[in-house]
């Protein structure tokens, strides 16, 4: 049996699934308590009372038939004799009068000479027409006699303390959830980069995930430092001796054979300094209200002092958001110098949403087809049947270290074709 549609309607939330598993055997029990007192009270109670009743009704009516002492008869029976109203002819009752439903019941089955009830223009002391003889009577009885008095206030105090204990059991279940809301918090900044005050709290379980995702963090944190240190001791540890042989051959005699190995030197100093952006993705700046307009106009500034054809398609009114301006720089001028080496035309666009900005980067090269567009994505990849590697020098690490900046952020970068351009769209989405 699919039961996918109970799942979509299920609360997504923590809270809104604790509060659920708290509500239902709340409100199992009062259902069933509360079946248990209407058949006990309404039903069975109400009964009994009113068939008890129906003989001293009988009785007074049958003397007031034969010309007996009906009146000490009916004091004795707490019942009062009076001429029946004018128009009561049906039975009347409150709508929320339960009980009087039970009580009419048992009257109109135990008495046949019943003309009708009254329970609605005196709660206290309904009255019963009946016919006496060849006339009709009117019978008042204490209410408490037909059935048990006052039976909705032990519904109204079941609902009461059931609301009242519904209440605290919130109030203790979300002082239980806020350490784990504090963790969810913790992790979900650590994985857009930041790295807020975080003190394990609450259950021993939620204490113990909550060490643990410190001790986690810190090897992360760690291990990122390290693999910088590295890249960036390597890189220029090898500068010095490229540099030396750089001015080395500048000295020798130029001919064809020393100007490629400057060249291959310089590839080498290139290929260095882009080791270490890639090692440097994780040392990201502080972020700061950044009007991210501004920045793009400023990378295709850029991009056109070089020579680059680029034209910007944003908003004309803008609002600061809190980006990482150094880190956003780097990719974006990853993206865009992407695109003009691998394509004659580019485009940066730039849209604001309410909860994300996206820059998006096409161009009109050959773009990457579907399939290896995940891989284009890793460290080091070189897609040389898709794009064209003549057109630049690479190591395949612009997309990777623009997406490892994109993950750092909290955000995505994806690829797919441009409908415009006919080349490759890359769009960078970030979270506000």
């Amino acid at each position: 049996m699919d039961f996918g549609w109970l799942k979509r309607m299920m609360p997504r939330g923590l809270y809104g699934r604790a509060a659920l598993i708290l509500l239902v055997p709340i409100v199992t029990l009062q259902i069933v308590v509360s079946g248990q007192i209407l058949q006990r009270y309404f039903r069975d109670v109400a009964a009994q009372m009113t068939t008890a009743l129906v003989l001293d009704l009988a009785l007074v009516r049958d003397q007031i038939a034969s010309g007996g002492p009906a009146e000490d008869t009916a004091l004795a029976l707490q019942i009062t004799i009076a001429p029946a109203a004018e128009g009561l002819t049906a039975d009347r009752r409150l709508v929320y009068d339960l009980t009087g439903i039970e009580a009419i019941r048992v009257l109109r089955r135990d008495l046949p000479d019943l003309v009708a009830v009254d329970l609605m223009t005196d709660e206290r002391f309904p009255v019963v027409a009946l016919r006496a003889g060849d006339e009709i009577v009117a019978l008042s009885v204490p209410r408490r006699r037909m059935s048990a008095s006052n039976p909705h206030q032990l519904l109204v105090l079941m609902v009461f303390f059931g609301l009242f204990m519904t209440w605290v059991a919130y109030i203790f279940l979300r002082n239980q959830l806020k350490p784990i809301r504090r963790l969810a918090l913790a992790s979900e900044a650590f994985g857009k980069g930041q790295v807020v005050e975080y003190h394990p709290s609450g259950a021993t379980e939620v204490r113990s995930a909550g060490r643990a995702f410190l001790d986690m963090r810190g090897r992360i944190e760690a291990m990122l430092e390290q693999r910088t240190l590295m890249l960036s001791g390597v890189s220029h540890d090898l500068r010095t001796p490229l540099t030396r042989m750089k001015l080395g051959l500048s000295i020798l005699d130029q001919d064809a054979d020393v100007a490629a190995l400057l060249r291959d030197v310089e590839e080498m100093e290139a290929l260095l300094a882009t080791f270490l952006d890639f090692a440097r993705g994780e040392a990201l700046d502080d972020p700061v209200l950044t009007d991210p307009v501004t920045l793009a106009d400023q990378i295709v500034a850029d991009a056109k002092r070089i020579g680059g054809q680029i034209s910007l398609t944003a908003p004309d009114l803008s609002e600061p958001v809190l980006l990482r301006p150094q880190a956003v720089r780097r990719c974006l001028s990853n993206l865009v110098s992407n695109a003009l080496r691998y394509g004659v035309h580019a485009r940066l666009t730039v849209v604001l949403a309410d909860r994300a900005i996206r820059f998006t980067v096409e161009d009109d090269g050959p773009g990457i087809p579907p399939e290896r567009r995940a891989e284009a994505l890793k460290p080091f990849a070189r897609l040389d049947a898709a794009r064209n590697q003549d057109k630049g020098s690479g190591v395949g690490l612009g997309l990777a270290i623009a997406r490892d900046i994109a993950q750092r952020h909290g955000g995505s970068l994806s690829l797919r074709d441009s409908a415009d351009l006919g080349g490759l769209r890359v769009d960078l989405v970030l979270p506000r």
